[in-house]
């Protein structure tokens, strides 16, 4: 962090093991494996239990060191784990598959352009988030991209809904993220032609001689790619982008510092099925024509609860939040109106040190009243009730090619 070092205790902590109900196994060898796993015990990693997998939470360069050498220069992510899964109309027509999905998502499928992707989410009859993932439209057919603590669920979801009118096909593919500013010129001595991508853009290329899926996006914050390999070349791939002098190994640890920082989502932590996309913060995730006077208005789970708080407001809100001092307030902590903690307003669901910003940052929920960004609340910590004051997303200036 430009040369600075922080205390221990300010160290990014993963707020992700609250949704790894396998963390408490004894047996490892009950957890899956990436095709990536040989070469992170080969690079020092060290690894810990994820969403079933046997996952890399930081290299010996540490979470901070790997945290900034994404914010400055490039480095490479595993995210094997995330579910990656096609979806076809059995007629073979897009219009089909596009409408199908937006039976279950509040997102304009139908209007997707071929290649191009899209964030979205699943949600439920009550208008809470099921899940949230990625969308592409391929030629004839979407690519989605789900969560790893989800994608056993999102699957049998996608079966029971679409089945009758759509193939579902769970890809054996690794997935990496190659982020940061240098990310585009290290991708591009593999393939010149990714320069000319957008945010969003998705491609089929070749890299080192084998046929990749390549967006341009990520989830850190900074410019960057995710690519979609076979299982069976994925280390031949990731060797070779770990040969450039720009690139270094990223675990979990420094994804989730990163992402903080970016003020971006993590599922089971800042959004679940209590939580609706309005609440989230998350309503430029859906478009103009599933809502309210749109073309395709409604139709998905939960859409009258979603589209009343898109046009009355909801009771609560996502917010950034920036604790005084230098103690990091954590996720699950309570925050109050008052500094005696007398009037409960809300809770922190994600919170760390931002190595990037060089202080404590969080993401939690209030009630509307205290959402304006500069309102002081009171986290409980310890027992105390320390200062927070609300601040805008994201902390740090994202850096996509739009």
């Amino acid at each position: 962090m430009q040369g600075a070092t922080a205390p221990e205790d300010l160290s990014p902590r993963m707020e992700f093991q609250a949704q790894t109900p396998e963390a408490s196994l004894d047996d490892t060898a009950a957890l899956k494996k990436t095709p990536l796993h040989a070469l992170h015990l080969s690079l020092g990693a060290r690894m810990v239990p994820f969403a079933g997998y046997d996952m890399p939470v930081q290299y010996p360069a540490g979470v901070m060191k790997e945290h900034i050498q994404t914010r400055t220069s490039a480095g490479v992510f595993d995210v094997s784990h995330m579910g990656q899964v096609i979806i076809k109309a059995k007629s073979g027509k897009y219009e089909d598959v596009a409408l199908a999905l937006e039976s279950l998502v509040p997102v304009d499928i139908v209007g997707l352009a071929e290649g191009r992707q899209r964030y979205g989410f699943f949600t439920d009859e009550n208008g809470g988030i099921l899940d949230d993932l990625m969308i592409t439209h391929l030629d004839d057919h979407l690519f989605v991209v789900v969560n790893a603590v989800c994608k056993d669920a999102d699957v049998a979801h996608l079966q029971k809904h679409l089945a009758a009118t759509c193939d579902i096909t769970v890809l054996d593919r690794a997935l990496i993220a190659l982020q940061g500013p240098r990310a585009v010129e290290v991708l591009a001595e593999l393939w010149a032609d990714v320069a000319a991508m957008k945010f969003m853009d998705v491609r089929h290329c070749r890299l080192h001689d084998v046929s990749c899926l390549v967006s341009r996006s990520g989830y850190s914050g900074e410019d960057g790619f995710e690519i979609s390999i076979p299982a069976d070349k994925a280390e031949d791939v990731t060797k070779r982008l770990l040969e450039h002098p720009d690139v270094e190994p990223i675990g979990l640890g420094a994804r989730d510092s990163l992402r903080l920082e970016a003020g971006l989502c993590l599922y089971g932590n800042d959004i679940d099925t209590t939580t609706t996309p309005v609440e989230a913060a998350l309503e430029w995730g859906m478009q103009k024509a599933r809502k309210t006077g749109g073309a395709r208005a409604g139709g998905f789970p939960g859409a009258e609860r979603i589209l009343s708080e898109l046009e009355k407001g909801a009771t609560r809100r996502r917010v950034g939040l920036k604790p005084e001092g230098k103690a990091p307030v954590r996720g699950h902590s309570k925050l109050f109106a008052d500094s005696e903690g007398k009037t409960e307003i809300g809770e922190v669901t994600s919170g760390g040190f931002g190595p990037s910003v060089e202080h404590p940052v969080a993401m939690g929920y209030v009630t509307i009243a205290k959402a304006p960004v500069g309102t002081e609340v009171y986290a409980e910590v310890r027992g105390k009730f320390l200062p927070v004051t609300v601040s805008a997303l994201p902390f740090i200036t994202p850096t996509y090619k739009r």
